[in-house]
């Protein structure tokens, strides 16, 4: 049964279109792909209209189009937007050279190979990789703490390193592994 709404595009984007930019402009600070990010919302609410059942529900349906929308872009721009962050390239450079650190990077499971990828790995704000994720700060922050401790704990039982006050690896590898590679 369709049930006819008073409701369309032209209306959602005169009830909505001020508050919606600025929803999005929040989140990915920057003022180009705000606007094209609501561009591309208001293509799928005028596509997917008649889906709606509930006008009552239309405002929540809406941000949660612009929310997926956001998260497209945060997935876009990881892939294709090269970082220069010079002090990034630094640390994995400096980690990349350590023993077993890839190994012990993909031996992670899965929710918390994702957590360290997007952060260390891709270089993500933890704000912009909860988000992605589609779970809360809090959360993705426990994931984190739980995956260094995993690491931690991986590199002091097979490779002897040890932690200084600053939390950063120090002594030479002692690894039976890493000297039959």
């Amino acid at each position: 049964m369709l049930i006819f709404f008073k409701m369309n595009t032209k209306k959602i984007w005169t009830n909505y279109n001020d508050e919606l930019y600025f929803f999005i402009l929040k989140k990915v600070k920057n003022k180009s792909a705000a606007h094209d990010i609501v561009q591309n919302t208001f293509l799928k609410i005028h596509k997917n209209l008649h889906s709606v059942r509930d006008e009552k529900k239309i405002k929540s349906w809406v941000f949660q189009i612009a929310r997926n929308e956001i998260a497209n872009y945060f997935n876009e721009e990881s892939v294709y937007v090269e970082k220069f962050d010079t002090d990034l390239n630094t640390s994995l450079q400096k980690y990349q050279e350590v023993c077993c650190f890839d190994r012990f990077i993909n031996d992670l499971p899965e929710i918390y190979r994702e957590v360290i990828e997007l952060i260390y790995i891709t270089g993500l704000k933890q704000k912009n990789a909860a988000e992605l994720m589609g779970i809360s700060l809090e959360n993705l922050k426990a994931r984190l703490r739980r995956a260094k401790g995993i690491l931690k704990k991986n590199f002091n039982t097979c490779c002897k390193y040890e932690f200084n006050e600053e939390g950063d690896l120090v002594g030479e590898s002692n690894c039976t592994v890493c000297e039959k590679d």
